[in-house]
């Protein structure tokens, strides 16, 4: 109910803006395009080549426009209100045993801030709240949490490309944000090494295409980090590329048997049409001249395109067998899950894509072959009926 909630903020922007913060911060859906901005912003880059413009944009979101009130009044408080604010509340400390008392010593005083508004927006990915608080106040790109990680650490770990893509937006404090450690010692590296939560990786169907997109995480992640930091050991003595095939090792295993099961199936019915139009190719409509063995239709333009599409799914469905049975031997190396495996498996589904459409096309032809001087509206019917299924 985002459009009572801003009719409220008009008249009292100062209305408990810390807790309506952190709820903006937990809702990244909110603040999302709508499909018609979409649309008439890809319309506009298209007319835009030509020095058109086709309408406006419709009025932002209203969630955008609460954080806009609540942030303008926030941004003009002193500073130490401002990062109380954003800082929220700190956690309850829970003694299990009055006999800690005397082993906290100096630490008693220490306070942990889990509720960080920041840092609770950039583990879900809300981009444009974080770019509309930075905006304002752009000191916050310096701020760290409990675990010495500002904002674009976290958005390594949790997998969050839109936050990270705005460190190449901040000039020379890229430098230092990206050489920053963490309580743990790791660099921004080892924490694209992470294994991820199972709902980021849900966005890629495939465990193979699943490490493919961790791989080129971690090498858009390596790009960005001085190069002395990819050999730099964290506390538990783990380079970044020591860690990430630590944390991987399952997702390896999985993305070999998941490429190797693709596989299977997929040469079985590539060698099902193998087999199918290379019969057909001796089995031809209409037969052979029984006294020069000489096709009996071998004069018609449509018994070539008959011949043509036959051989092409012949030639496909073979370079798919061989694409299929390649993965099936391949080595699964981790670095093999970036191009050669995804390229060798698009490659096997494609040509079997394209050997199935040829051979449908062949199938056709014959038809026409067969009845093209009487009962033609047959093949026409053939042609472009589906087949149905014959289980009962």
């Amino acid at each position: 109910m985002f459009d009572v909630a801003l009719r409220i903020v008009k008249i009292y922007p100062r209305l408990e803006s810390g807790e309506v913060l952190k709820l903006l911060a937990l809702k990244p859906e909110a603040f999302s395009e709508t499909k018609s901005n979409k649309i008439k912003r890809n319309i506009n880059s298209v007319f835009s080549l030509i020095g058109l413009t086709f309408g406006a944009y419709e009025k932002e979101s209203k969630a955008l426009q609460v954080l806009k009130i609540i942030w303008e009044d926030i941004a003009k408080r002193p500073r130490n209100e401002i990062d109380s604010i954003l800082r929220g509340l700190d956690d309850p400390v829970v003694d299990s045993d009055s006999s800690a008392d005397s082993q906290r010593g100096k630490n008693s005083h220490t306070r942990h801030y889990s509720s960080q508004v920041m840092f609770i927006a950039t583990e879900k990915g809300n981009t444009t709240f974080l770019a509309e608080l930075i905006r304002r106040y752009p000191d916050l790109i310096c701020k760290v949490n409990d675990n010495n990680m500002s904002i674009f650490h976290i958005a390594v770990k949790y997998r969050h490309e839109g936050i990270h893509n705005l460190l190449n937006q901040i000039g020379s404090m890229k430098d230092f944000i990206t050489t920053r450690i963490d309580g743990d010692g790791n660099n921004m590296l080892h924490l694209a090494g992470m294994s991820t939560t199972k709902e980021r990786l849900a966005d890629v169907s495939g465990a193979a295409l699943q490490m493919q997109r961790e791989l080129l995480w971690f090498k858009e992640v390596s790009e960005a980090v001085p190069f002395y930091y990819k050999e730099q050991k964290n506390n538990k003595g783990l380079t970044p590329r020591e860690l990430f095939s630590k944390e991987h090792e399952e997702l390896i295993k999985e993305g070999e048997k998941w490429l190797k099961d693709t596989a299977s199936h997929c040469m079985v019915v590539a060698t099902l049409i193998a087999t199918m139009v290379f019969a057909a190719a001796f089995t031809i409509p209409g037969g052979y001249n029984q006294t020069d063995g000489i096709p009996v239709f071998y004069r018609k333009p449509i018994f070539i395109a008959f011949v043509v599409s036959d051989a092409m799914s012949l030639f496909l469905s073979s370079t798919s067998i061989l694409t299929f049975l390649s993965i099936l031997t391949s080595r699964f190396a981790a670095r093999d899950f970036v191009k050669t495996l995804p390229i060798k498996l698009m490659l096997g589904i494609t040509t079997l894509f394209l050997s199935i459409t040829a051979m449908m096309i062949s199938f056709s032809v014959s038809f026409f072959i067969l009845y093209n001087k009487e009962m033609k509206w047959v093949p026409i019917l053939l042609s472009f009926t589906p087949p149905k299924s014959t289980r009962g």
